[in-house]
């Protein structure tokens, strides 16, 4: 099988490289580096990926020929991180939006397996205890830019289910709830790298808001094991499905077990919104994902736990 990754260098694209090297795969990593970097790719097991420099928002036809190539696409690149997305909307909806479009249209063209990354944030401000991915979504207004991601990611999901039903294209959207690990930058504002790295240099964690929402973290390895076993099942095309650890954390919690898990003598600072982000910010208090749909077709679960998550943070970061 012949696999192409778009944000294959980055976070979860460089994991999921890994695991198909380790498979015996051939894989093909498009990525223009603009968040991704060419350190997180190595050889596995004596077989490396094929890296090209192309950014998948502006030039279609030279993926062309990739997405002709390749037996399964999975679409991971896309503008990531809090802080990232705030403060350049722009770069956020044209990386989002063009990139999807051009993966999903050459993909339908050559009639390719194609997985969309989407997003928790896709389910807005809802106040559900826990979100399924046939839930109502409440997005916020369009004056405050911390929503535009979550349309842009939206957007996606509506524009591969169009194609889904029009052109018959084998398509999946995979939301990820909080994914973390080894390899994850805290550089546009990832919370448990950027506490981690802190807590090693005995420098503040800043927590912000009150510290009081809470969120669901998974290790990158069992997002890829999602991955890998939705790829096995003919099922998951046309749906929609949550990965995510249901082991819900406060970020005050969160900060606290930082601090205990790397034994440093750090302290925590309460940050408001209003300082962190431009005047108007809004945050979710609660994020937890329903992963019932995934498990009754794969019979997956996460598995490695936020002690887990942390220390393999901690362990990466001293290796830096």
């Amino acid at each position: 099988m012949k696999y192409l990754i778009t944000g294959g260098a980055g976070f979860i694209g460089s994991h999921l490289t890994a695991a198909l090297l380790a498979r015996g795969e051939d894989v093909v990593v498009a990525d223009n580096f603009s968040t991704g970097s060419r350190e997180n790719l190595f050889p596995v097991n004596g077989r490396s990926a094929e890296v090209l420099e192309i950014d998948v928002a502006t030039e279609k036809e030279r993926l062309r020929e990739l997405v002709k190539a390749a037996d399964v696409i999975f679409h991971l690149a896309a503008a990531v991180g809090v802080e990232l997305v705030v403060n350049d909307p722009v770069r956020t909806i044209e990386t989002n939006i063009d990139g999807s479009a051009n993966i999903i249209t050459l993909a339908a063209e050559y009639g390719k397996r194609l997985f969309i990354a989407s997003t928790s944030e896709v389910y807005g401000k809802s106040a559900r205890e826990e979100f399924s991915e046939d839930d109502d979504l409440l997005i916020g207004s369009p004056l405050n830019s911390r929503w535009s991601y979550a349309c842009s990611k939206l957007m996606d999901e509506f524009y591969l289910m169009a194609y889904v039903r029009a052109a018959k294209l084998p398509g999946t959207v995979v939301r990820f709830f909080n994914t973390v690990g080894p390899r994850q930058t805290g550089r546009y504002g990832m919370v448990i790298p950027r506490f981690v790295r802190n807590a090693l240099a005995g420098k503040n964690l800043q927590v912000y808001g009150d510290g009081g929402q809470s969120r669901c973290f998974c290790h990158v390895e069992d997002v890829v094991r999602a991955l890998l076993l939705l790829l096995e099942k003919p099922e998951a095309v046309g749906n929609v499905y949550n990965i995510g650890s249901q082991h819900l954390v406060t970020i005050k919690e969160l900060a606290e077990e930082v601090i205990r898990l790397t034994g440093s003598c750090s302290g925590i600072d309460i940050v408001p919104y209003d300082v962190a982000y431009a005047e108007g910010f809004e945050d979710m208090r609660r994020r937890k994902p329903s992963t019932a749909k995934l498990r009754s077709l794969t019979g997956w679960r996460a598995e490695k736990s936020l002690e887990e998550i942390i220390l393999d943070v901690a362990e990466f970061e001293k290796s830096r």
